[in-house]
């Protein structure tokens, strides 16, 4: 497997990771009955100010996603893996780790910083996949 393809896997199982943490926090905040409900009402009191910041880096997380993954196949499945992309992919990854509790911990600027960081990696990625 390319360093592309494991870093998108990688990328996978750490989203996967912070959806169950989001999901444990949430449950102890709100109780089951909300979680396990259509949730067609709003739920029974506001999510802590962690807890919410937690749900936006799990949006923010598939978002992310929804840009990597299709670049990261491209090159891992066309051949066209070199260094660079893989340094892309691991710097995107890196930011991905650093990311989420900069954006949990609400620290400002970096949190933003941080996401430029994998955005622009993500953006190079695209890039060296046209070249």
């Amino acid at each position: 497997m390319t360093p592309e393809l494991t870093t998108l896997a990688l990328a996978i199982l750490l989203h996967m990771a912070l959806m169950a943490a989001y999901s444990v926090k949430a449950n102890r905040e709100l109780g089951p009955k909300y979680p396990l409900s259509p949730r067609d009402a709003a739920p029974p009191k506001p999510l802590s100010p962690g807890c919410a910041r937690m749900q936006r880096s799990v949006n923010n997380s598939f978002e992310s996603l929804i840009l990597f993954a299709p670049v990261a196949l491209m090159v891992g499945l066309t051949g066209q893996s070199t260094e660079a992309t893989a340094t892309f992919s691991a710097i995107f990854l890196i930011a991905r780790l650093l990311y989420i509790p900069a954006y949990v911990a609400g620290l400002v600027p970096w949190r933003s910083l941080i996401w430029g960081v994998g955005f622009f990696a993500t953006l190079a990625l695209a890039i060296a996949a046209l070249i």
